[in-house]
């Protein structure tokens, strides 16, 4: 059972998503989308009985603690627009009143409530230091390793919050057609993982003054940016500065390499100048009698997980 303590915000206009994928609004001039051979390919049936995979919360989760839609708060990074909409799987009816949480890195690849933790729990993010360490160990290493997972996190199991910063953290509630909107801004990357955004989708529970209250989760996922995508953005600033080295799609431990099933978005976006703005869509098929809070997941078949 979960307590959002936060007052629920005034409401904003949602654009409409179909179930296979196209947004109702007008294209960019000159945008690239990823959508165009699943759209052709696949039929709404087949679409809305499939169930969006369950993958890890991460490490960096933090309940609800702003109930609201936009939450850039100042961040630097590209404008991205990501319009949700949520169905059960099993009868393909929108799931109405859900909250719906979501949280993603800065552009450098750090997470607000972990400052202190650095780019995504260790490594990357602006200038590496230069020359060679004065005071480097000597000798072998004896006694039993550090417990814990490797730089780029730990692997699903959560971290306590160092700082009270919560930028690019936000919940909503879907409409009454199962859909919602978060303004916020292109992701970032840091060690060990592909560029990516989390969330959660609570359901059963109740939405009062004090926000969103009870319940239980019947999703937990991640959705992921094709690759193009992210070579654009790395070409502008702060994006630009990144030093970390930037691990891809394919070559991500936690995303199931089965396309939008997975959580790869759906995206549109002027290809001459991606600085202008993203618009990312998704429909996520959950299965709200279930309760899928990351204990659950399986991982991918590639090498072991090492950040979330």
């Amino acid at each position: 059972m979960t307590r959002r303590k936060v007052v629920v915000a005034g409401g904003a206009a949602v654009a409409a998503v179909g179930v296979g994928g196209g947004l109702a609004v007008n294209a960019f001039a000159g945008e690239t989308t990823t959508d165009a051979s699943a759209s052709s390919s696949a039929t709404a049936s087949e679409t809305c009985y499939t169930l969006t995979s369950e993958t890890t919360e991460g490490p960096y989760y933090i309940d609800a603690d702003k109930i609201r839609q936009d939450i850039t708060e100042g961040e630097e990074g590209i404008p991205m627009t990501l319009e949700l909409k949520v169905i059960d799987a099993d009868t393909c009816k929108p799931v109405k009143n859900a909250a719906v949480d979501i949280w993603h890195c800065t552009a450098l690849g750090v997470y607000s409530g972990y400052e202190a933790m650095g780019s995504g729990g260790g490594g990357g993010g602006g200038t590496p230091p230069s020359g060679a360490p004065t005071d480097a160990p000597s000798g072998t290493p004896t006694g039993e390793p550090p417990s814990g997972a490797p730089s780029g996190g730990t692997g699903g199991g959560h971290s306590e919050p160092t700082d009270d910063e919560r930028y690019l953290r936000g919940t909503w509630k879907t409409d009454k057609r199962g859909y919602v909107t978060f303004k916020t801004i292109f992701p970032g990357w840091y060690q060990g993982r592909a560029v990516h955004i989390h969330t959660k989708v609570h359901v059963d529970g109740t939405w009062t003054d004090a926000g969103y209250e009870g319940g239980h989760t019947c999703h937990t996922g991640q959705f992921f940016f094709d690759e193009k995508s992210v070579l654009a953005s790395a070409k502008v600033s702060p994006y630009s500065t990144n030093t970390t080295t930037r691990t891809t799609l394919t070559e991500d431990t936690i995303y199931p390499q089965n396309g939008h099933t997975g959580g790869l978005l759906y995206l549109k976006y002027d290809k001459k100048n991606i600085a202008k703005g993203v618009r990312a869509h998704l429909t996520m098929g959950v299965a709200p009698d279930e309760t899928h809070d990351s204990t659950d997941t399986q991982p991918s078949t590639s090498a072991s997980p090492s950040a979330s």
